[in-house]
């Protein structure tokens, strides 16, 4: 009677455990598009943390958001999926684009390389900081020339943002824990197509 009760217990505590995981797993699709196939974007989102891939995701444009709280419409403290065919030659070349035209748009603003470590795939992280105070995290992401995708995820942040150093944290965890597989879920499934 005692192993039914411990057994009970410890299947008891899995499932809480994995109904705790699957609420921070994030889902992002898209169906093909010219030479790229479906696609999805998985990661974990960070604990308390609202997912949401088609109101306010598709609202603004982009493949998912997350964010705490409620939703204000405002760019800071929101972390940002977006993916596209991708053009450019290299991921490098993404990287470079990129810096190029914020610093067309704000020619005194700082660019520092943002470490990130996806074991997944090559990604490159920069952090812009802004004469608006306003800082850019930054990370692009490759998962090869077979899935005819790029992804970055992004998130602006006050630079005097009290909480800084730990939004930035978990903003690196979702970027690192980022990785791809071919194919998506059929249209209405999580996520936005592109």
């Amino acid at each position: 009677m005692v192993s039914r009760w411990i057994l009970a217990s410890l299947l008891l505590c899995a499932g809480s455990a994995l109904a705790a995981k699957s609420d921070t797993a994030v889902d992002a699709h898209g169906l093909a598009d010219g030479n790229a196939p479906a696609w999805t974007i998985n990661t974990s989102a960070p604990s308390g943390w609202t997912k949401d891939c088609c109101t306010y995701a598709s609202a603004i444009g982009v493949n998912y958001v997350l964010y705490q709280g409620e939703w204000t419409g405002k760019p800071e403290r929101v972390m940002v999926l977006n993916v596209w065919p991708s053009k450019l030659p290299s991921l490098d070349a993404e990287l470079q684009d990129d810096r190029k035209q914020y610093l067309l748009r704000d020619p005194n603003g700082q660019v520092v390389t943002f470490a990130v470590n996806n074991r997944n795939m090559p990604c490159r992280g920069v952090l812009y900081a802004g004469t608006d105070h306003i800082d850019d995290a930054i990370v692009f992401c490759d998962p090869g020339n077979a899935s005819g995708i790029r992804y970055s995820w992004s998130m602006s942040i006050a630079a005097d943002d009290p909480s800084r150093q730990t939004l930035l944290d978990q903003f690196q965890q979702v970027a690192e824990r980022s990785s791809y597989a071919h194919g998506a879920k059929a249209p209405g499934g999580s996520g936005k197509s592109r």
